[in-house]
């Protein structure tokens, strides 16, 4: 499946069903009198987000929505049948712009999240309504309102916990192969990542989604290279893991220059906490990351994990300082045994 992160679309909700002008007509009934009913309400334009969509692919070959009038009212004040609302349905996580893309409008971030965005037309009034003591046989009807339109973009941020970010070649794909199912492309040149990928972590119990986003160059920020479209993925992460390439030829320049296009691209990446990680460790010995480490250290780094994504050296010790970033869910109590212990912990009564 191809992932597209961006969508421009049309919305237009339904109109109102015109009301009718009608007059009763039955046998042995003199001056029946107006029975005109009223139009049906037209259909909105509802989105929900739903589980298992992670990309906007659909939203390339279809790009019109528009949702049914309302039915047209009838004699003996049949109101006319409402329209259907118009369901689109979209990946958790996406966001949808106004056409010149500076106002979010909705924001749909919990699955099954349902939003209205526009209203269909309300139907117009048959000459039923119009009766009155003076005005007993009225002709005059509504024909319903129109529905409202507009167009919006759509854009997906995907919902991970962790993300990953780096020069390109600095091993991230090598490492989400390492601690997830993912299978992500792999190759000795720069930009094998070429879109963003998923993949969920099972580690000591407990499970988090990682999201590798294609690697950072200078001048990202300003369209450099794949550009900075993508790190709005991991606007949504409570934790950076940046990987860094022991075997380049300057890991603290490295860092500065990722480092750089964050602040740049602002969004709150740059306040976010960082886990810093030298990877592909099995091609150096210890005494070189002694020293590269500390060069990161004087550069703002914290602490350094020494990691190979290749071998699995050093991830579980990176994984664990993943966990202590996120909130931690215990496991519900079978209820049966919660009964158990009160009644143990009860003290003793005849009664």
């Amino acid at each position: 499946m191809h992932f597209l992160d961006q969508a421009k679309i049309y919305l237009r909700s339904g109109a109102g069903g015109p009301g009718a002008v009608s007059f009763r007509r039955e046998k042995y009934i003199e001056y029946g009198g107006p029975d005109g009913g009223n139009g049906g309400k037209g259909g909105d334009v509802v989105f929900v987000a739903v589980p298992g969509l992670n990309t906007l692919i659909d939203f390339r070959y279809a790009q019109h929505f528009k949702a049914k009038r309302g039915g047209h009212g009838m004699g003996k004040d049949r109101t006319g049948a409402g329209a259907d609302d118009l369901i689109i349905e979209v990946p958790v996580g996406t966001q949808i712009l106004s056409e010149d893309r500076e106002d979010v409008l909705v924001d749909l971030v919990e699955e099954g999240q349902r939003v209205t965005l526009l209203h269909g037309g309300i139907g117009g009034r048959g000459n039923a309504s119009y009766k009155t003591s003076t005005n007993r046989a009225p002709r005059q009807h509504q024909p319903g309102e129109p529905g409202e339109e507009m167009w919006v973009w759509l854009r997906l941020k995907l919902l991970a916990d962790v993300g990953l970010v780096g020069l390109p070649n600095a091993g991230k794909s090598t490492f989400i192969n390492q601690v997830t199912n993912t299978r992500a492309k792999v190759g000795d040149y720069a930009f094998t990542t070429l879109v963003p990928k998923l993949g969920v972590v099972n580690h000591k119990g407990r499970e988090f989604v990682l999201a590798d986003i294609p690697g950072l160059i200078q001048g990202a920020a300003e369209g450099a290279g794949i550009g900075d479209r993508f790190l709005g993925h991991i606007e949504r992460c409570r934790v950076l893991i940046h990987l860094i390439d022991i075997s380049g030829e300057d890991p603290a320049r490295a860092m500065e220059v990722v480092e750089g296009e964050l602040e740049a691209y602002g969004a709150g990446l740059e306040d976010k906490p960082r886990l810093v990680a030298l990877n592909k460790l099995d091609l150096a010995d210890e005494e070189l990351f002694e020293g590269f480490a500390e060069e990161l250290k004087a550069v703002g780094a914290e602490k350094v994990f020494p990691i190979s994504g290749a071998t699995g050296a050093g991830v579980e010790a990176l994984l664990d300082a993943i966990l202590g970033y996120l909130p931690h869910k215990t496991m519900t109590e079978h209820p049966g045994n919660e009964i158990e212990d009160e009644a143990e912990e009860k003290p003793w009564s005849p009664l």
